[in-house]
């Protein structure tokens, strides 16, 4: 990092926005830009992203969402935080969900 980084994540430090605010906001203007869609928006982790993927999806209370045992414990967690159910499935030959898995699960 040079000088000019450094002086950034201080301000931002300083300003009392961490997660969110005006810098998170610039930087989703610019990377929209960038990518050519309409809006984006920036999260503070995976597990945020998978949640609101999840609940973009209109899954919820009585749903079941097929999920892999050789993952992050937040994979299951984003599909409970809607009150959907994860079911995992692993193929043991390779150690990954295929299809072979879902329709066994």
């Amino acid at each position: 990092m040079d000088e000019e980084e450094l002086a950034a994540v201080a301000e931002v430090l300083r300003s009392g926005w961490i997660g969110t605010g005006p810098r998170t906001e610039a930087f989703e203007k610019e990377f929209a830009a960038y990518v050519g869609a309409p809006r984006v928006v920036g999260l503070s982790s995976c597990t945020a992203a998978l949640e609101m993927a999840i609940r973009l999806l209109g899954i919820g209370p009585g749903d079941e969402v097929i999920v892999p045992a050789m993952t992050f414990v937040s994979t299951a967690h984003a599909v409970m935080y809607s009150s959907a159910k994860p079911i995992v499935a692993d193929d043991e030959s390779s150690l990954t969900s295929t299809s072979r898995t879902w329709r066994a699960s």
